[in-house]
């Protein structure tokens, strides 16, 4: 990727020039990026939304509080949304905050089984956002409730946290938004049940569970690409067509986690180049990085080994780090123009809309939904955290430097848990010889050549920026983490640089950052009431309404 290099001070400079461009241009609509709030918050998944048939979801509109049904085969909506910062002038310090902090929402989990709480925050750059995200949760019966076979009247919670990250438009995001942790739920469901009566309530296997998680994505996706083509020739304008193949012909990454609060295992499924990184804590009070993922892209040594060998023969089915020349994520859903064969493409070219086929299309599918499934033992009663995030996060801080960030913002927020040493704690800092720590450095062991190591690529918006790595460049202002770690990866003390970067209008935006979308869910215990409940000190004011 080329990329030009710019200092804090260019990067006002060229937010003045453009928004003369943008004021002056005629046919642009002056509108900044936004997308619609809603409350989402893992609410339960009820039994109709397991059975595909639909999914109630709490909405915010019109200042009114509501839940409906949204089918999930209905159609996707996501008006863009005009925010009432003007974009004449750079952004002051409180606007910036604003903008900020405008989709950012917090759950604390009250159920006593392993989550204390999580932080979600986006930051448009497209307008509308191509990115979206889904939490869900499940409380299983006891016939599904399996790890605990002394109390055979115990349930379990299974929960999920997904953050999607479109390309090529917001529809594939979306759909995902709207059906992919249902297509993934009824696998794992039929898996546990087949084994109850298989095998006398012994627990299905871990590579079962994978297993389970891989075809509620190949299923999903494959309904998307080509299951859509015969419900488009029964619809009887090209309006409804391009309704129904929308989520085909555009495409998205999904990093879909999954947690058994009995079992206490956290799943991810990776498929693109969003990231999942766990922090735990060290007897020294800092923290230590571990990825959960590893970034499919085409520039990724495995994906293209793997490329190569499925595809023999075209020397070109990966070439300077993207698919066939064009694509940079090996793994996504949707992206058709991949997958379907010549023929098809033609037909729907020929009698809808669409364009042509690549050139060097020889032997599709070249892009699977197929995810990387990961399996880790999370440790609630030390504290762990994991960040989510879509891959805007991660072309500007590193693993450390997230995870640092995080554990430097439990020292200034620690959160209540029965038996979580927080970072701030008596018991941290009896192993810091009762001292806190007072230098500017993050809370974290770093590693070595990080990016070479987990198979994942280093910031590149630091060369573009000109970004010389420093702790001290970094600052602790918001309650909420999610929104913390976006401050800071747009500049953080630097005021002028987040200023900035937040004053760009879409689309000039798009050539300096990405759409973001980041979630951090921090384990630990606490007492159990059975509810999920909205934090408003750390949730935007337009949606801290009382949750269902």
């Amino acid at each position: 990727m080329y990329l030009r290099q710019f200092s804090a001070a260019a990067i006002v400079s060229i937010v003045a020039s453009s928004l003369w461009y943008y004021r002056n241009e005629p046919d642009q609509k002056r509108e900044l990026a936004g997308s619609p709030t809603t409350a989402r918050g893992l609410p339960h998944l009820n039994p109709a939304v397991a059975n595909g048939q639909g999914q109630s979801r709490p909405v915010v509109e019109d200042d009114r509080f509501f839940v409906q049904e949204v089918a999930s085969s209905g159609p996707i909506i996501k008006p863009a949304e005009v925010q009432s910062i003007s974009p004449h002038a750079m952004l002051t310090p409180e606007e910036a905050t604003q903008k900020l902090r405008h989709l950012q929402e917090s759950y604390e989990v009250l159920r006593g089984r392993g989550v204390l709480r999580y932080d979600i925050v986006q930051l448009p750059s497209n307008n509308p956002i191509e990115d979206d995200h889904v939490e869900k949760l499940m409380e299983n019966s006891p016939s599904v409730s399996l790890h605990d076979q002394t109390d055979r009247s115990a349930t379990s919670d299974w929960m999920f946290w997904s953050v999607f990250d479109g390309h090529g438009g917001w529809t594939t995001s979306a759909k995902l938004r709207q059906v992919l942790t249902s297509y993934v739920a009824r696998e794992l469901d039929a898996t546990y049940k087949h084994t109850i009566a298989a095998s006398s309530l012994v627990p299905p296997s871990a590579a079962s569970v994978d297993a389970a998680i891989k075809q509620g994505f190949l299923k999903c996706d494959h309904d998307i690409v080509h299951e859509s083509i015969n419900r488009a020739k029964k619809a009887n304008t090209k309006s409804a067509a391009a309704d129904i193949l929308g989520p085909a012909l555009s495409g998205s990454c999904a990093l879909l986690s999954f947690y058994d609060s009995h079992s206490k295992d956290f799943r991810v499924a990776c498929t693109g180049d969003s990231r999942a990184v766990l922090g735990r804590l060290n007897p020294n009070g800092t923290w230590t990085a571990q990825p959960l993922s590893e970034d499919q892209t085409g520039g990724t040594p495995s994906e293209m080994a793997r490329l190569r060998a499925e595809h023999p023969g075209e020397p070109n089915v990966v070439a300077h780090g993207r698919i066939l020349g064009n694509l940079e994520p090996s793994r996504a859903f949707g992206d058709a123009h991949y997958k379907w064969a010549r023929d098809i493409q033609d037909m729907v070219k020929k009698d809808w809309f669409g364009r042509s086929p690549l050139t060097l299309l020889k032997t599709p599918p070249y892009v699977t939904a197929e995810p990387v499934v990961t399996t880790t033992r999370v440790m609630p009663e030390m504290g762990d955290f994991v960040v989510l995030a879509t891959d805007g996060l991660w072309e500007m801080l590193t693993n450390d430097e997230v995870v640092g960030l995080v554990g430097r913002w439990l020292e200034e927020n620690p959160l209540k848990s029965k038996t979580t040493p927080s970072a701030s704690s008596s018991w941290t800092r009896s192993f810091l010889g009762g001292k806190a720590r007072s230098d500017a450095s993050l809370p974290v062991n770093r590693l070595h050549n990080e990016s070479s190591q987990s198979g994942q690529r280093s910031p590149i918006r630091r060369q573009q920026w000109d970004i010389t790595a420093g702790d001290e460049r970094f600052v602790v202002e918001d309650k909420n983490a999610a929104t913390h770690l976006v401050r800071n990866a747009l500049g953080g003390r630097d005021r002028d640089m987040v200023c900035g970067l937040l004053t760009l209008p879409s689309p000039y935006s798009r050539r300096y950052r990405d759409d973001l979308t980041v979630e951090v869910i921090f384990f630990g215990e606490a007492e159990p009431c059975g509810d999920v409940v909205l934090n408003v000190e750390a949730s935007a004011p337009r949606i801290a309404r009382p949750k269902l």
